[in-house]
């Protein structure tokens, strides 16, 4: 049996894959908030480069990956599938686990892969400084890395419960050059507004993205990044899936299953994506998308026109969400407190493409901890979701013979203050109220 199966820089795809013109009864459009009419990318420049909206709203099923990206990439890509052995073995399972191995970019995740392409067409347009938001602090590490690799400045608001969480994530964004405050800020009037009203907000990433995205817009100079949610980024992450293909044609394997946690859904969609011209040409293929309980957009959301964030400055958006003032606990799986989810994994959940899961917290951090000492790797929190619903299928028929393919997003190097108090005991789970989801989606805005 091959532990490792690689590919060499000559066979990583050069292409991009858009998996929206793909999917049964399509997207609906992003809507103005002010007309309520779909919005143009004339709009949309204030803040973003021509060529990330043409990808946006593009029709083309393939799209190039340019050369300076490319040798970007070159720097961690193509990453490993690897065969979980040691964690079939541990679970007594006739299941073969493989998992694509996210954590050997720069930032430790699969945000990279989206952070590069921005930062790049942000270059090309002239652009020299970028702001965005973080929840854990992954997507601003890897804009960190990608902004500097191009000679941009860059601004991050990090959801104030992770910038305390997670100290050293501020020190690799700092490393990258770039700047950190911790969200809800003094920087912003939106900030501001937030911290009169609760000045010990643990903040989410709707209110860092409101902030951010305010920053962008009051400045000639700066464009505005969101590191998932969007077709765009989206596209970007279809390379883990279109290299995992390969790699198991390489291995002689085909999955059964394809399993990766959502939060925005950038890493699952990247993973599971790639897969679904086959599921529907009638391949017998599940997809699996794990959430946590105390954020449970795909399982207890509604399918709606909403905001990305809390100030209500973004387009609406078709997805399944918890009402753009949906506050999340502060559980250690930061990138995964997120209100609302991927249009394009909401509309593939709608088509019954994909299967939502929820799982809770300690639960996660169990498996997490299983697949370190079976596999080596210690998981991000966010990862561990994934690896929790892997095990559980795994498990379900133990002579079931059946292969399974898991996303593993992001080492969990930076995360261990999460694990420690894991092991302290003051983890909790948490199912997040019926009356406070309903009160949150109260406000839905009134479409149509």
């Amino acid at each position: 049996m091959q532990k490792k199966i690689l590919l060499t820089e000559s066979e990583m795809p050069r292409q991009w894959y858009n998996v929206c013109p793909d999917i049964p009864n399509g997207l609906q459009p992003p809507l103005d908030p002010g007309t309520n009419q779909p919005i143009g990318p004339d709009k949309l420049s204030a803040i973003f480069p021509m060529g990330l909206l043409e990808q946006e709203m593009s029709p083309e099923s393939w799209i190039d990956i340019p050369e300076e990206v490319l040798e970007i990439y070159k720097i961690w890509r193509p990453s490993p599938l690897i065969r979980a052995d040691k964690l079939e073995e541990a679970l007594g399972t006739k299941t073969k686990i493989y998992y694509k191995y996210e954590g050997v970019s720069p930032s430790g995740s699969h945000k990279t892969n989206s952070a590069v392409a921005q930062a790049y067409y942000n270059k090309k347009a002239g652009i020299k400084r970028i702001a965005t938001e973080t929840g854990a602090g992954q997507w601003g590490s890897a804009l960190s890395f990608a902004a500097h690799k191009f000679g941009l400045e860059c601004k991050v608001y990090m959801v104030r419960v992770s910038f305390d969480q997670k100290p050293y994530r501020k020190v690799m964004m700092n490393t990258y050059g770039a700047e950190i405050v911790a969200s809800p800020s003094p920087d912003t009037p939106f900030g501001r507004s937030v911290l009169e009203k609760n000045p010990d907000s643990p903040g989410s990433l709707g209110i860092a993205i409101s902030e951010a995205v305010f920053d962008a817009a009051s400045r000639e100079d700066t464009n505005y990044a969101l590191g998932s949610v969007l077709n765009h980024v989206i596209l970007h992450q279809s390379i883990i899936g279109l290299e995992a293909k390969k790699q198991l044609e390489k291995a002689g394997d085909y999955p059964d299953i394809i399993i990766g946690c959502c939060g925005g859904g950038s890493n699952f969609a990247g993973i599971a994506t790639p897969f679904l011209r086959d599921k529907l040409d009638g391949k017998n293929i599940r997809l699996i998308g794990v959430e946590p309980a105390s954020c449970p957009t795909l399982t207890k959301g509604k399918l709606a026109y909403d905001f990305g964030d809390v100030a209500q400055t973004t387009p609406l958006l078709y997805m399944y969400t918890l009402g753009h003032d949906f506050m999340p606990p502060g559980i250690h799986a930061g990138g995964l407190r997120y209100h609302g989810m991927s249009p394009i994994v909401s509309a593939m959940v709608r088509e019954k493409i994909i299967e939502p899961m929820s799982v809770h917290q300690i639960e996660c951090f169990e498996a997490g901890r299983l697949f370190a000492q079976t596999e080596g790797i210690i998981p991000a929190p966010e990862t561990c979701h994934a690896i929790r619903a892997t095990i559980m299928e795994a498990t379900k028929d133990l002579n079931k013979p059946q292969t399974i393919l898991f996303n593993l997003s992001g080492h969990g190097l930076l995360d261990l203050s999460s694990y420690e108090q894991f092991y302290a005991g003051s983890l909790h789970n948490y199912d997040y109220p019926e009356e406070a989801i309903n009160a949150a989606m109260a406000n839905l805005p009134k479409v149509g």
